[in-house]
């Protein structure tokens, strides 16, 4: 009981801060930035995993995920938007130009994405060399993709297994499994999203953290990036929102989407950061990075301006 009143308590503190915070904005931002990244970073992902399951196939595992969450019309039309953006692999100057293109503008979702948890971390960028910092950073966003295509990869094999697993079920029990196969599919996706959070709380900020807080505020985030994909799913299949704008349709879900899980996992960051200070865990800023007058300003001990606060022994022990 008391460590869910602790929980609860970094809870309330947690949104407390977010709410705080002018994270409309942010988030309205990085939605419009995403609209630019989406289709190079979907095209980095099918060049990657496609050379293990051939590029129209994943771009068809693509579609029917993105439709599964926003409805066909916009799955399909980002799949248009994907062919129609593929690199000419025959001019190798083009190709040449053409991956650079993309690639930056992956990459600057992700840069943006940096500069946002920077703020919520309350953290400046304090490089000695500025264009070592600017490489890192764009090197950082890169590492993003990677991730996203690594984990794109796992899950394809999970599901190229599940779905053998399922037809050998059925031929030879002849067990309808469709059940079973949607709850390991839910599990699968929320292990997907833990990883992809806790990679983003790792990478991405100018602050070294741990990763036992790290591994918390992942958690929090993917419950409740997972519990806010049904519900949206539901609510545009209901009262399919896109229908009042015509052709613009797909990019106002687009941005609706976007929108909502940029505000999930600043949230997550808020928490994760709560957490670890409530915790005692050792929190600094980078070495490319100071803290923030505004943040220095705002506390009077020198463990708050060192990155750690500290803890309540008791909290920590009903925690663990």
């Amino acid at each position: 009981m008391k460590t869910v009143n602790n929980f609860w308590k970094i809870l309330k503190d947690t949104y407390k801060d977010w709410s705080a915070r002018d994270l409309g904005t942010e988030a309205a931002s990085l939605a419009y930035n995403a609209i630019f990244s989406i289709p190079g970073l979907l095209i980095i992902v099918i060049w990657v995993t496609g050379i293990f399951f051939g590029e129209e196939a994943v771009r068809g595992e693509i579609t029917k995920l993105i439709g599964s969450i926003l409805g066909k019309d916009v799955g399909k039309s980002l799949e248009e938007i994907v062919v129609a953006g593929m690199v000419d692999k025959k001019n190798v100057f083009m190709k040449i130009i053409g991956i650079a293109t993309l690639v930056f503008g992956a990459t600057s979702l992700f840069f943006q994405f940096q500069k946002s948890l920077n703020k919520l971390w309350d953290v400046v960028a304090a490089p000695k060399k500025a264009w070592e910092k600017y490489l890192l950073d764009r090197a950082n966003s890169l590492g993003m993709i990677i991730v996203i295509a690594f984990l794109m990869l796992i899950t394809l094999l999970i599901s190229s297994f599940i779905g053998l697993a399922n037809d050998w079920f059925i031929h030879r029990f002849g067990l309808e499994t469709l059940v079973l196969v949607n709850i390991i599919n839910i599990v699968i996706g929320f292990i997907v999203t833990l990883f992809l959070f806790a990679a983003m709380f790792k990478i991405l900020p100018d602050v070294e953290l741990q990763w036992k807080s790290v591994w918390v505020g992942a958690a929090v985030t993917s419950v409740l990036f997972t519990l806010g994909k049904y519900i949206l799913t539901f609510y545009f299949e209901t009262f399919n929102p896109s229908s009042a704008f015509g052709a613009a349709g797909t990019v106002i879900l687009l941005l609706l989407w976007i929108n909502y899980t940029c505000q999930i996992i600043f949230f997550g960051a808020e928490f994760t950061k709560v957490y670890a200070r409530k915790m005692g865990h050792e929190l600094k800023p980078s070495k490319h990075a100071k803290w923030s007058p505004q943040a220095v300003s705002s506390e009077d001990s020198p463990e708050v301006v060192s990155g750690v606060k500290p803890m309540d022994k008791s909290l920590k022990d009903s925690m663990i």
